[in-house]
């Protein structure tokens, strides 16, 4: 667990603007006329719209996107009843959470209220605002009345979440657990120590998975719950034991599951050793478990253990649920959050945790060998991936159950939505990864023994994008396989140093191809004990139909033997590298970024023809800005006149593409600024989408400083102009953007085999 120094805590609160979040509009506001349409008078029709028709507060106000965080602070984490006021930073945080989370925005609403009837009152009366309702922090049992109430009242989704968050994520990590340890929830013995409004969600929602009543024994601070107790609420009466038990030890004996959610250290590990084989402890006390990990885990070495803390594996967290819950629920303008919609969700969470887990979780949690087992029950909440699966069961869920008002009907579109509202633009390679799944292609991986190659091997395998072949050393391929616990049993390997035949065979192809080049006999035996000579070679004689390169060696050295036994394509006089460049707004491509030094003019045209067909390759219409240092010859030098001549020869070569040039970067991106000074543009409307670089060197700063600086993500280098699917990596590429460019370098090899059958 991340220690917080106090000081650094109310800094952070206090520094700059005070608090966590702020208003910010969403339509321009610079102009009197943006404020007459956004006020008075123009405010006035969506009024009368709405009057006619309350739906339509939907289509023109942030109703639908918009949830209350409510609470009157009786129980605040940790700090227990302190008051509206105090829960405010509380109530923020959640509000900031569901915007990084699921791209809903959130007004925080702290209620001085007590009173369980006049806060349901209150609350009702706020339906008009929200789309949704997010309870917190509201103590026991008056948590379960108001709750109550306000579902039957309102017909907005609404959810207490320190009950139901709690119970959801919980839930899914005791079935990935209990599948584990080879037990079946209909059978097992569950004791839960606390019986206040989680524990009462969670045994509810146990037994809604298949948990027998008679199976769960449930303790409150007074003790076991039991019929003859006279101070018992309607909620903890529901779960009664009739079995002759009376203590924690007695019920702990034989138990299969102990789930925490009462104080610190209360649990003995004596009593842990009472527990049957393969027991499951969920200590969810916070800060301090039940019972401390270390300790629990040193008891038994059996045990199967998941605690609210990060600092130990399985934590139970709710941002696991409720940002994902509510944007489905919101997205389907579900008038509740019903039964069918959490089991959703927990059946959603649960198999995420069995999926390969991203790169980027990896390096998050500074672990590259997470993956589902005992220390992995259920994702890690930096998961990207959570929003495109949960939210999407959730919404299934509402429709299925009749609770929609809103279906939804494309759900490849809404995937893709989701993934906009919290600014991971992959359209473009959500495209291209669907349609490398429809007719997966072999590629061959030159580096292999590198664990980046085999984890984004085993992720294209299991997810069908492509099916690899790995060259390299099969004992170290072997080894890194097992200390990662990757599963790539069924991937074919290869060690060119073990394959004499092929070697000779593959020697005398190349030397036939270069011998009036000055290559004899023997360089090219020597040539294909090289991995990228190999695998080349592998690509050349339809062995493959693809080769991925380049992680560990540089640039140049890696394509040598590809334009060695490939070569360029037909008609093309040279290769060109672009790099894909995802923003908010939409993909920018640049070129060239990775072979080409200082073309000349000429070079250039056929750079800019490479780039246009590549950009057309991903469904994108090119709009081309050669670039520079001057704005249409407003500073004479080199540069400009290579790039002014360039873009002449390019328009007569090529008299459909719009590009124009020479101009400086922010003049090709601004179109405000190229429709006030260079009206006469062709990128005057739009902007451009494809910069053409003057150089290797301002290309190469160019990606990698947006990379660094600006958050961009990059794709590629997509290599432009081969004549058979090569893709060299960037030196140091990341799991991710190789799985993506095995994903292009898939689809580039369908295309291949399209023109040539």
């Amino acid at each position: 667990m991340i220690k917080v120094n106090k000081e650094d805590a109310l800094n952070y609160h206090m520094q700059g603007q005070p608090g966590k979040i702020e208003v910010v509009p969403t339509k321009m506001l610079s102009t009197q006329h943006d404020l007459a349409l956004a006020y008075s008078p123009g405010v006035a029709e969506p009024c009368k719209e709405i009057a006619a028709d309350k739906e339509n507060v939907y289509k023109y106000t942030a109703k639908g996107n918009l949830v209350g965080v409510i609470s009157n602070g009786t129980a605040v984490l940790g700090l227990g009843n302190i008051g509206p006021d105090a829960s405010k930073p509380v109530m923020e945080g959640k509000g900031v959470l569901f915007k990084k989370f699921a791209g809903i925005d959130v007004f925080d609403i702290e209620i001085d209220c007590t009173d369980p009837e006049e806060f349901i009152r209150i609350v009702k009366s706020l339906e008009p605002t929200f789309g949704g309702i997010n309870l917190e922090d509201i103590k026991a049992p008056e948590s379960f009345k108001i709750e109550n109430a306000l579902k039957e009242q309102m017909n907005i989704p609404l959810m207490h979440d320190d009950q139901h968050g709690t119970a959801i994520i919980s839930a899914a990590a005791l079935l990935n657990a209990l599948e584990l340890a080879g037990k079946r929830i209909e059978e097992v013995q569950i004791v839960m120590n606390g019986a206040g409004a989680a524990a009462i969600a969670c045994a509810k929602l146990y037994v809604a998975l298949g948990a027998k009543l008679d199976n769960i024994v449930m303790f409150d601070k007074d003790g076991i719950i039991r019929p003859e107790r006279n101070d018992l609420d309607i909620y903890r009466a529901q779960f009664v034991t009739l079995r002759k038990i009376n203590t924690l030890a007695e019920a702990m004996k034989g138990a299969d599951v102990f789930i925490g959610l009462s104080a610190g250290n209360v649990l003995d590990p004596e009593l842990v050793k009472l527990m049957a084989n393969d027991p499951i402890i969920f200590a969810l006390a916070n800060p301090d478990p039940e019972i401390p990990y270390a300790v629990a885990m040193e008891t038994r070495e059996d045990l199967i253990m998941a605690t609210g803390r990060s600092d130990h594996p399985n934590q139970v967290n709710n941002v696991l649920g409720f940002p994902y819950i509510f944007r489905g629920a919101l997205d389907v303008r579900a008038t509740e959050i019903n039964e069918a919609m959490k089991l959703a969700a927990v059946r959603a969470l649960a198999d995420l945790a069995k999926e390969p887990v991203p790169e980027m979780v990896h390096k998050a949690y500074g672990d590259n060998t997470i993956s589902f087992g005992r220390t992995y029950l259920i994702p890690k909440p930096l998961d990207p991936r959570l929003i495109t699966t949960v939210s999407p069961a959730v919404a299934k869920a509402a429709i299925e159950s009749g609770v929609a008002k809103h279906p939804i009907t494309n759900w490849e579109a809404y995937e893709t939505e989701l993934q906009e509202r919290i600014g991971i633009d992959q359209k473009l390679m959500t495209r291209i990864t669907n349609q490398a799944k429809k007719n997966p292609k072999t590629v061959v991986f030159a580096e292999a023994d590198h664990y980046k190659i085999l984890k984004a091997a085993q992720i294209v395998k299991e997810q069908r994008i492509a099916n690899p072949i790995l060259l390299g050393n099969k004992a170290r391929i072997a080894a890194i396989i097992e200390e990662t616990n990757l599963d790539l049993h069924d991937c074919v390997i290869i060690d060119p140093y073990e394959e004499e035949q092929k070697r000779e065979e593959f020697a005398q192809l190349l030397y036939a191809k270069r011998q009036r080049k000055g290559l004899t006999l023997f360089d090219s035996r020597r040539q294909m004990r090289d991995r990228n000579y190999f695998g080349a070679m592998m690509l050349e004689t339809g062995e493959a139909d693809a080769l991925i390169s380049g992680l560990t060696r540089d640039y140049s050295k890696t394509i040598l033997p590809s334009l060695q036994i490939i070569g360029v394509e037909e008609g093309i006089n040279k290769v060109a590298g672009m790099y894909i460049i995802l923003s908010k707004k939409e993909p920018y491509f640049f070129a060239d970024t990775t072979v080409n030094v200082n073309p000349t003019a000429d070079e250039l045209v056929d750079i800019i023809g490479l780039t246009a067909r590549a950009v057309r390759f991903f469904d994108t219409e090119p709009r081309m800005a050669v670039l520079s240092y001057s704005n249409f010859g407003s500073v004479q030098g080199d540069i400009p006149n290579k790039g002014a001549e360039a873009v002449r020869k390019a328009k007569q070569r090529y008299p459909d593409l719009m590009i124009d040039g020479e101009m400086q970067a922010n003049t090709a991106m601004n179109r405000h600024l190229l429709k006030e000074h260079y009206p006469f543009s062709e990128l005057a409307d739009k902007g451009a989408n494809t910069l053409i670089f003057p150089t290797l060197t301002s290309g190469n700063i160019a990606y990698k400083l947006l990379q660094e600086i600006g958050g961009a993500e990059a794709i590629g280098p997509v290599l432009m102009g081969m004549r058979k699917p090569v893709h060299i990596l960037q030196l140091g590429s990341s799991i991710r953007e190789i799985v993506n460019m095995v994903a292009i370098a898939v689809v580039d090899a369908q295309n291949y085999n399209n023109k040539h059958i």
